[in-house]
């Protein structure tokens, strides 16, 4: 071989080791016993049924990242949770409509292919998909150098589910004297992290040095999904919120509808250590609620006769507890008190 000619390895493209990373995920999806290597990835595209048992399906689609939060994953070279937070983020949204997660798909665009990294990465994203009951049916890894610095990269989701016409959870569900309730967090999720990162360059905060630090900023994101879809099945719910980006009001003031208002009592509000500590380096009461989910990872609404049965179907770590109602009014969103940060 001519070792002057150009080819796509010298612009810093490996096609092989590419191959080598789609070869170890289809292994890596279908180790369930019994369950063949997915013919799915690898190809131009997957193939998927509806389940013929749900009546007048209608699909539901979600797209989304985990934001910063991949840096800090860089700077403790650990990635085997970005991934499950990477699913939670768009199942966690398909079920405020009421839908099941069908499939997920991936997409990761890095300077040079890092097999190492990948596989962590893609690890978690089985694991999260095992956990939301759905399966990885393909996705893109792209290899692009001059774009990313040295050991950057970024990962998008995707999420399919499907839900039937009767079970889909609008907001005409959501009646006068309903009950407001916070399921709590498993801490940041992937949420806030720009801001989070500011702190810690402004204090110097070496998070390498730092166990709480460390184990808290890759938490991985409580994924809803089992415990939702039964209180669907069951009619226990008439709407809920993931507590994204915007916080409480802005993602609760999407459900509401029209001359209701959803009011939320914020002094019982459970928070935890990442919570307080944050709040302790010189960010205020708004700024903390606008950024970030305070303890509040999801919110459900319901009638206050379900309440005891909603709460049979929760783990104790996330157990369901009542911030609010929803009374007549036109605001759709409003906060009573403070949060106790002690």
């Amino acid at each position: 071989m001519n070792k002057k000619l150009f080819t796509y390895k010298k612009s810093g493209v490996n096609i092989d080791a590419a191959d080598n990373f789609i070869n170890f995920i289809s292994t890596v999806s279908s180790k369930k016993k019994g369950k063949k290597k997915f013919s799915n990835i690898g190809g131009f595209g997957s193939i998927s049924n509806i389940p013929n048992h749900i009546k007048q399906p209608k699909i539901v689609a979600c797209t989304d990242g985990v934001g910063t939060k991949i840096e800090i994953a860089n700077v403790l070279n650990k990635y085997d949770t970005i991934g499950i937070d990477l699913v939670a983020m768009s199942v966690n949204d398909l079920i405020v409509q009421g839908a099941k997660p069908l499939l997920f798909l991936d997409y990761i665009s890095i300077n040079e292919i890092d097999l190492k990294k990948l596989k962590s990465i893609i690890k978690g994203i089985v694991n999260g998909c095992k956990q939301s009951e759905c399966e990885l049916v393909g996705g893109e890894t792209a290899e692009m150098p001059g774009t990313y610095e040295k050991g950057k990269f970024d990962i998008a989701g995707f999420a399919v589910g499907v839900v039937g016409k009767n079970k889909i959870l609008s907001k005409n569900k959501i009646k006068n004297n309903d009950l407001v309730l916070a399921i709590p967090s498993s801490g940041l999720h992937s949420n806030g992290y720009s801001l989070v990162r500011y702190v810690l360059n402004k204090k110097k905060i070496n998070i390498k040095k730092n166990n709480f630090l460390r184990t808290e900023l890759l938490r991985p994101t409580k994924i809803y999904v089992k415990e939702v879809l039964k209180l669907i099945d069951e009619n226990l719910i008439n709407g809920c919120a993931n507590i994204t980006g915007g916080g409480l009001a802005d993602n609760i003031k999407r459900i509401i509808p029209e001359n209701l208002v959803a009011e939320i009592d914020l002094t019982k509000i459970n928070t935890s250590k990442i919570f307080r500590w944050l709040k302790k380096n010189d960010i205020s009461d708004k700024e903390m609620l606008k950024t970030f989910n305070c303890g509040v990872g999801f919110c459900l609404i319901i009638s206050p006769k379900n309440l005891d049965k909603v709460k049979k179907y929760f783990t104790k770590e996330f157990k369901p507890y009542v911030i609010g109602k929803i009374s007549k009014g036109k605001n759709k969103v409003k906060l009573n008190g403070s949060i106790n940060w002690i």
